[in-house]
C-alpha cells in the first residue's frame, strides 16, 4: 500500500486488494464532493428572484464555483504530497459542509457567490481522494480501483442535476444546499472512522512544491502526452454540450429539460471507468487510450452523418454517439490516470493536479470554440470541431516517442 498504513485497515477484498467498504467509502466522497459544484446550475431561475439578483449576477454562481474548484486543483491539490492527505481530505470536508451551509441560509446574491468560490475550492477534496485511492490499491487493480472511483465522481457530476432539480421544485432552492451540507458532514465522519494515514512522500516547501510541478511536466513525456491527449478530447466533449441546447431549441424546439436528459447519456461513460480500468490492469493502458479516443472521434463524426436523416432519426443518432463518446473519453481518463500515478508514485498528487489543469484548460477552450463554430458554421462547425479534437487526441496517442523520451507512456 506504499506509503498509506495498512494497521487499521480491514482485511483487504480478493477483487481489488482492498477493502469493499474503503473502495465505497472513496467513490461516495469523489462523487459527492464533486458533486457540490454543480448543484446550482439547475436552480438559478428560481434563486435570483428569490434573492432579488438580476441574471447576471445568479449567472456568476457557477462561474465562480468553477472557478474556485480549477484554482483549488492547482494551487491545493498538489498538497497531498507535501502533507497527511487524510488530514487534507478531513479538513476540506469540513470547509465544505459550512460553504453548503451558509449557501443555504445566504440572505443575499453576495453572500451566495462568496460562499460558491469557497465551495469550488473545497470541493477539490475530490482530486485529493482520487490519488488517494491509487495510493491504497496494489499495483495489479490500481486501474479497477481507480476506475471505481471515478465512477462515484462520474456518477456525483451526472446525477447531481437531476437530484437538485428534483428537490428545488418540491422542497425550494435552499433544501439542496442544506442536504448537500449533510451529505459532506456525513463523508466526513465516515472519511475519518474509515480513512488511514498517509505518510507524506516530500518535504518540500510550498514555493517549492509548486515549482517543482514545472519540473516534473518537463521531466515525463508521459504526462504530457497525457494532458494533451485529455485536454484535446475535453475540447471536443466541451463544445459539444455546451451548445446542444441552443442546437436543440433552434432545430427541434425543444426545451432546457430536454437537453438536460441527454446528459443520461452520460451514465455510459460512468460505467465505462471500472472497465477500463479493468482492461488497463490487464492490457495495458496505452491500448486503452488508443480505443478511447479512436471511439470517440467516431462518434462525434457520426453525429455529422446523422444531418442527412429526419427529425427524428436524428436526435436518435445523437443519443447514441453521445453514449460512445462518453465511453470513450472516460475510458481515456482512467487509462490516462493509471499512466500517470505510475509515472512518479510520490507526486502523485501534483501529477494528477497537472493532467486536470490540461481537462480544464480543454474544457474552457471546447466551449468558446463550440459557441463560435455553432454561430458560424452550425451544428456541423460544432462537430467538425469535436471530430478534429478527438482525431488529434488520438494522434498524440498513437505517436511513440523517441528514445528520448524520459518515461515510457
Amino acid at each position: 500500500m506504499s506509503s498509506a498504513s495498512r494497521t487499521h485497515l480491514p482485511t483487504a477484498h480478493a477483487a481489488t486488494g482492498m477493502p469493499a467498504s474503503l473502495v465505497f467509502l472513496l467513490a461516495s466522497g469523489a462523487g459527492l464532493a464533486v458533486a457540490s459544484i454543480y448543484y446550482a446550475q439547475p436552480v438559478l431561475g428560481v434563486l435570483g428572484p428569490d434573492l432579488h439578483a438580476d441574471p447576471r449576477a445568479t449567472g456568476l454562481v457557477p462561474t465562480l464555483t468553477q472557478l474556485g474548484y480549477a484554482l483549488g486543483i492547482l494551487f491545493l491539490a498538489p498538497m497531498g504530497d507535501r502533507y497527511d492527505r487524510r488530514s487534507i481530505i478531513l479538513i476540506k470536508a469540513v470547509v465544505l459542509a459550512v460553504a453548503l451551509l451558509l449557501s443555504g441560509f445566504a440572505p443575499g446574491i453576495g453572500v451566495l457567490l462568496a460562499t460558491s468560490l469557497v465551495i469550488g475550492l473545497a470541493a477539490t477534496m475530490a482530486q485529493d481522494i482520487v490519488p488517494a485511492a491509487a495510493t491504497l490499491a496494489p499495483e495489479a487493480h490500481r486501474g479497477k480501483v481507480v476506475g471505481t472511483v471515478m465512477t462515484g465522481l462520474l456518477l456525483g457530476i451526472l446525477l447531481s442535476r437531476v437530484v437538485s432539480g428534483f428537490m428545488a421544485e418540491h422542497w425550494g432552492w435552499r433544501t439542496v444546499y442544506y442536504m448537500a451540507a449533510a451529505s459532506i458532514a456525513l463523508i466526513g465522519f465516515a472519511a475519518w472512522r474509515g480513512l488511514p494515514r498517509f505518510k507524506p512522500t516530500t518535504h518540500m516547501r510550498y514555493g517549492a512544491l509548486m515549482g517543482s510541478m514545472l519540473d516534473l511536466w518537463k521531466r515525463h513525456a508521459g504526462l504530457r502526452r497525457a494532458a494533451w491527449a485529455q485536454g484535446l478530447l475535453s475540447l471536443g466533449f466541451s463544445a459539444f454540450w455546451s451548445t446542444l441546447a441552443v442546437m436543440l431549441h433552434d432545430s427541434f424546439h425543444l426545451g432546457s429539460a430536454a437537453a438536460g436528459a441527454f446528459g443520461l447519456a452520460g451514465v455510459a461513460g460512468a460505467l465505462a471507468a471500472p472497465l477500463a480500468g479493468r482492461l488497463a490492469d490487464r492490457r495495458g493502458p496505452e491500448l486503452v487510450t488508443r480505443l478511447g479516443a479512436g471511439l470517440s472521434m467516431a462518434s462525434f463524426a457520426l453525429m455529422g452523418l446523422g444531418l442527412l436523416l429526419p427529425g427524428e432519426a436524428q436526435l436518435g443518432l445523437i443519443v447514441a454517439a453521445a453514449i460512445g463518446f462518453d465511453f470513450g473519453i472516460q475510458a481515456t481518463l482512467i487509462a490516462h490516470q493509471t499512466l500517470v500515478f505510475g509515472l512518479e508514485p510520490p507526486a502523485r498528487s501534483r501529477l494528477n493536479a497537472l493532467l486536470f489543469t490540461g481537462v480544464f484548460i480543454g474544457m474552457a477552450s471546447g466551449a468558446a470554440l463550440g459557441s463560435l463554430a455553432l454561430a458560424a458554421w452550425g451544428w456541423l462547425g460544432v462537430v467538425t470541431v469535436a471530430t478534429l479534437a478527438a482525431g488529434a487526441a488520438l494522434m498524440v496517442r498513437l505517436h511513440k516517442p523517441g528514445i528520448a523520451g524520459t518515461r515510457k507512456a
